[in-house]
């Protein structure tokens, strides 16, 4: 029957269910009468999916948060692919994320979609074809796909929600080896403190997964040491206005604004999550 068809039952576990969070997350968000990411790509995929949303308890503070984020990071993109119209994306840990359809690249951008096997191919059937776009079925720190990526383009490389799931050891090995084979561009991405990892994993949606997060990140400065290619161009700590304008504190719970107030006055405590911009 049609309908059987139509719905898509996934079984993920550990750090690769967590992507169904943030997928759950940003579609509510675009649910809301005053939503900021209008991903309706998300909306749509989850009424597909057979899977149990309700259970994860994702409340209002997190689902606004992770719609920022990924506001964010389009941004960042935004600005990328309109100063470089023939242009190579790599979107690590892609998920189920719609940014491909959210962003709409222009016919010369070439962008490819990379995750686990067992998360490509529900992303082939719950989003249509797009010319101009690979989806790649890999673990990201097998050195063997990078091969078919080619360095003949300004490359962004985008990962959200992605290098904390890492294993800590492999984290530099593969930043180098992407930047090393490509002919350089920009690398953005979301990392956090040891204090905002510990945090994470008490967040009710991930402690449900079991997913076990490794790679902190306390000094943005520290990649430039190990990754001498790296330049940082712009970081955004957690709660930072820039981020965190007054139309979206007003839409969260009185504690979340309280914590804003709080960081605020300490602006240390931002660095427990930041959204980092470098150079290669």
């Amino acid at each position: 029957m049609r309908l059987a068809m139509d719905t898509e039952r996934i079984a993920l576990t550990g750090a690769k269910e967590t992507l169904l969070v943030t997928l759950a997350a940003k579609a509510e968000e675009s649910r809301q009468p005053d939503s900021l990411l209008h991903d309706h790509w998300a909306a749509k995929a989850v009424a597909r999916i057979d899977y149990n949303f309700a259970a994860m308890n994702i409340d209002r503070d997190m689902m606004i948060g992770l719609a920022l984020r990924a506001h964010l990071l389009d941004g960042w993109a935004r600005d990328f692919l309109a100063r470089h119209p023939e242009a190579t994306v790599l979107h690590l840990g892609c998920g189920l994320d719609s940014r491909v359809f959210r962003l709409d690249p222009g016919p010369g951008i070439r962008w490819f979609d990379l995750d686990y096997p067992e998360v490509i191919d529900p992303r082939r059937r719950l989003y249509p074809a797009r010319e101009g776009t690979t989806l790649i079925g890999a673990a990201v720190t097998d050195p063997g796909w990078l091969a078919g990526i080619p360095a003949d383009r300004p490359t962004l490389i985008l990962a959200e929600g992605l290098l904390p799931y890492v294993a800590a050891d492999e984290v530099v090995p593969l930043l180098d080896r992407l930047t090393a084979h490509l002919p350089g561009g920009e690398l953005v991405f979301d990392a956090y403190s040891r204090i905002g990892l510990w945090l994470i994993r008490y967040q009710p949606a991930i402690r449900r997964t079991g997913a076990q997060l490794h790679w902190a990140l306390e000094d943005p400065r520290e990649l430039e040491q190990a990754i001498p290619r790296l330049r940082l161009l712009e970081e955004l700590r957690a709660y930072d206005p820039a981020c965190y304008p007054p139309a979206q504190i007003a839409r969260m719970s009185a504690i979340a604004r309280g914590a804003v107030l709080a960081i605020r006055m300490f602006p240390v405590l931002g660095t427990i999550g930041r959204l980092l911009r470098y150079s290669f």
